[in-house]
């Protein structure tokens, strides 16, 4: 089991709900290491450990990915199907957290990877409870496995 802090990388382009995400985190009721990128080619580079990414102990991988569908410049999706093509980044959990709930997004995500697919509610409030139900989850009942960086 972790002994580490968990690592955290989201991936989405709204500001408010990444700062919506980033305080339930830190509300959280375990310790982890959240870091946040714009957009998929950001999320690529990053997992690439690309330009100002390349500093494994500053950036390492993600224990949890959570990633926005609908982002500027690489789809989410994209991200998926990126991430499903090198062998060193399966085993990182990808949450997909998105406003759409469209059949195709959905079953193309599962395809690509994902372990999970929420649907971001319109009200504060809804969001607001699903971020703490997920949070509680995947920080307090989830195991991670240690991913070989």
């Amino acid at each position: 089991m972790k002994t580490r802090p968990l690592t955290i990388l989201l991936v989405e382009d709204n500001p408010d709900h990444a700062e919506m995400i980033r305080r339930t985190l830190e509300g959280g009721r375990t310790t982890q290491r959240l870091l946040h990128v714009h957009d998929g080619e950001e999320a690529i580079s990053y997992l690439s450990r690309e330009g100002i990414y390349s500093d494994h102990a500053r950036y390492p991988l993600p224990d949890l990915l959570l990633l926005d569908l609908r982002l500027p410049k690489v789809s989410g999706l994209e991200v998926l199907e990126w991430m499903r093509s090198r062998t060193n980044l399966r085993g990182i959990a990808t949450v997909i957290l998105t406003t759409s709930n469209a059949e195709g997004d959905m079953t193309n995500a599962y395809r690509l990877g994902a372990i999970s697919y929420l649907v971001k509610p319109f009200a504060i409030e809804e969001f607001a409870r699903l971020l703490d139900a997920c949070s509680h989850y995947w920080l307090s009942w989830n195991r991670f496995p240690e991913l070989i960086d």
